[in-house]
């Protein structure tokens, strides 16, 4: 067993050392810009912000069931804030430009960020011990997830150059964010064209044009006209495509104050109702608490009960006519819509020249000189690793082969196992309940004789569970036999069903009766 043991730490070593190899042959291409793996603490590299509303603690930690290490949010409801610069700037126009990084949700995520900001120059007005949420970026991208939010975000931030103002650029439509607390690997293909690719674990999820107002908001390229603001409806336009009929006239036999609901005369009360006993009755049994003060607590009453005469009557009480559908109902009379010969048609604003309008060539986004994790997050667990800059999308992939790929296939093989225990686990727990509820069954006085026969057949079904849905039919043929019989030899008393159109005030009376019951039992259980 020891043997076997130190083989397999000696696999797993030599596995590592070679994905290591493996990754830093990657970096030394020329396609990979920035990669940082958290192999190393990250205290002597990157910047944790030192604004004071940034209090979350940063660890270096491994990956749960893992011995790969990345960055950690340690703490819940907290802000975060870390930046890494890089070693020069990275110029975004004119090339391709990949955007890599895992995160595992280790908690889940209910409501909180998981994204990275990718910073313009600090002449832009930033630093790095000052880094948050106001920190001018080029682009952001990641998961995000907090109420009717879900999506892997991608913003880019550009110059407005007729006013100098800087505006997001929204990508619609965003992938949805993996909930579930699987290691995940996130894409963003920046090409020479200006599309950009999304993917979520390798695989494509959306492909946009930056240029194009379907797939970002605002558009990144203005619309030469807009709606003039000045321009309001015309206090005569008519908008309404139909409009009442005037020449309409309310039928004669329309009555607009008939009731919904009128009282079944033809109802006759049921045979067997038990009209001088009361559902409930005093719990006879009951004794008054020891510790019961009058003074403090008030006259002690008995509680209620079932009045056990009821379960075999149709119903006890004072018995009234149940309401009906009235016939006659039709409702308030309103006259038919017709079409308005005076219709003008949806109003619109007048467009006018687009004021803040200007060409845009080719797509100019600032250059990025630093990584930075901004994020709010109400969980903890969260961890980054892999964060890649790249040239080409082979060496993201390649990364993605070597790091993400080997963790995710051992936790979603460990994922499925869970899965199908807890499935188990369930399922017997449900037999459980079904074996109970046939035990039951077998206690009805009606069966007689055939009681035997339904117990054998739960026995049967409890040394062999795959069984249960046969056995319970075969229970079911064992207990209509008698219950025929039953039934046709007493055809009076098949017709004592309890009366289902009891007036409303009823239920109101019952509901009373079982409120102050609890009440009752409340305060001497007190």
């Amino acid at each position: 067993m020891e043997e076997s043991k130190r083989r397999m730490c000696c696999l797993q070593f030599f596995c590592l050392l070679l994905i290591g190899c493996l990754v830093l042959e990657i970096y030394a291409s020329s396609g990979t810009i920035f990669y940082e793996s958290f192999d190393q603490s990250f205290e002597k590299s990157w910047i944790v912000s030192e604004k004071e509303d940034y209090l979350g603690v940063w660890k270096h930690s491994k990956s749960e069931g893992h011995d790969d290490y990345g960055l950690l949010v340690s703490e819940k409801a907290r802000k975060y804030a870390i930046v890494k610069e890089l070693d020069k700037p990275l110029e975004l126009k004119d090339r391709t430009t990949v955007l890599q990084f895992e995160t595992r949700l280790q908690n889940g995520l209910q409501c909180g960020g998981a994204y990275l900001k990718y910073l313009r120059p600090q002449e832009a007005g930033w630093t790095p011990k000052q880094f948050d949420n106001k920190s001018p970026y080029s682009i952001m991208f990641g998961p995000d997830k907090c109420g009717s939010t879900d999506k892997v975000h991608f913003i880019v931030n550009l110059k407005n150059p007729m006013d100098g103002k800087y505006e997001e650029h929204h990508l619609k439509a965003s992938p949805s964010v993996p909930l579930d607390k699987l290691s995940h690997v996130y894409t963003a293909i920046l090409n020479p064209d200006d599309t950009v690719i999304i993917m979520i674990d390798g695989k494509e999820e959306k492909k946009a044009d930056l240029m194009s107002p379907a797939d970002f908001h605002p558009p990144v390229r203005p619309e030469k006209t807009i709606h003039d603001p000045e321009d309001k409806m015309p206090e005569d336009w008519d908008g309404r495509s139909k409009i009442p009929d005037r020449d309409a006239k309310k039928p004669d036999d329309w009555v607009e104050d008939a009731p919904l609901e009128i009282i079944d005369e033809d109802a006759e009360m049921p045979e067997g109702w038990l009209v001088d006993e009361p559902y409930e009755i005093d719990d006879l049994e009951a004794v008054k608490p020891e510790d019961w003060d009058d003074e403090e607590d008030g006259e002690w009453e008995r509680p209620k009960i079932d009045n056990p005469k009821c379960e075999s009557a149709p119903g006890c009480g004072e018995w009234t006519k149940p309401m009906k559908r009235n016939p006659d109902y039709k409702g308030p009379w309103y006259p038919p819509l017709i079409e308005n010969p005076n219709y003008m048609g949806v109003w619109k604003p007048r467009e006018i020249p687009n004021p803040n309008y200007y060409e845009v060539g080719k797509l100019n986004i600032e250059p990025v000189v630093a990584v930075g994790i901004e994020i709010w997050t109400m969980q903890d667990g969260i961890l980054f690793d892999n964060i890649l800059i790249a040239s080409d999308e082979k060496d993201a992939a390649s990364i993605r082969d070597a790091t993400w790929k080997p963790k995710f296939s051992v936790e979603k093989e460990n994922q499925t196992i869970e899965e199908q225990a807890a499935s188990l686990d369930g399922l017997k727990g449900t037999q459980k309940v079904v074996f109970d509820v046939l035990h039951k069954i077998a206690d009805l006085p009606f069966l007689g004789d055939h009681k035997m026969k339904v117990l054998e057949l739960i026995e049967e079904a409890e040394k062999q569970p795959s069984i249960v849905v046969g056995i319970i039919i075969s229970i079911v043929v064992v207990i209509v036999s008698p219950l025929l019989k039953i039934l046709l030899g007493n055809r009076k008393k098949s017709g004592k069903v309890k009366d289902v159109g009891k007036t409303s005030s009823g239920e109101a009376d019952d509901e009373d009766a079982a409120a102050a019951h609890h009440k009752r039992n409340t305060r001497r259980d007190s």
